[in-house]
């Protein structure tokens, strides 16, 4: 079994009009929320073994939030340039190239790509996943290869302004 924690960057700034779309910060409700759905995650029995984030400022600081949260340092934490803005295609290939030695990988990206991705490779269909919003698709297979579209199955799924995951 294998399992894979899709989570979108939390909400970002736009006021600094000089800045880069990579450079964007996080604005105030996304530092809010941030350490909110971390705490909701640690609260559960899921374990992410390896943290993955797009290098983008809004990515990064998410997971980094996130790992701090859950045990993890920060120099634990994998950035990919191949994760930012990246779409559903390239992360299944992504995916597909993970270590089979983890069982959990959770990793940090971008929309549209994050919402395609868990329509194309589960059950669990959406419109747009939430920013800090956190999606759990898990694959009854051995090896990250065999992960294919229409494979998973939604194990988990919580957003900020949710009543609690369902």
């Amino acid at each position: 079994m294998k399992r894979l924690l899709i989570v979108r960057h939390a909400k970002s700034s736009w006021d600094f009009p000089h800045l880069s779309d990579y450079e964007r910060p996080l604005n105030d409700r996304g530092q809010r929320d941030v350490p909110d759905m971390a705490r909701r995650l640690f609260l559960t029995d899921i374990q992410p073994q390896l943290i993955i984030s797009s290098p983008a400022n809004r990515a990064i600081t998410t997971a980094m939030g996130f790992a701090s949260q859950l045990g993890f340092s920060k120099s634990d934490i994998i950035q990919d340039e191949d994760h930012y803005h990246a779409s559903s295609n390239t992360l299944l290939r992504l995916i597909k190239a993970f270590d089979d030695q983890y069982d959990c990988i959770m990793i940090f990206g971008h929309n549209p790509g994050l919402t395609y991705l868990i329509n194309e490779l589960s059950d669990f269909q959406l419109d747009n996943l939430p920013t800090c919003a956190i999606c759990g698709i898990e694959f009854s297979v051995q090896s990250w290869r065999e992960v294919s579209r229409g494979s998973g199955h939604k194990f988990f799924y919580d957003f900020p302004k949710s009543k609690g995951w369902s």
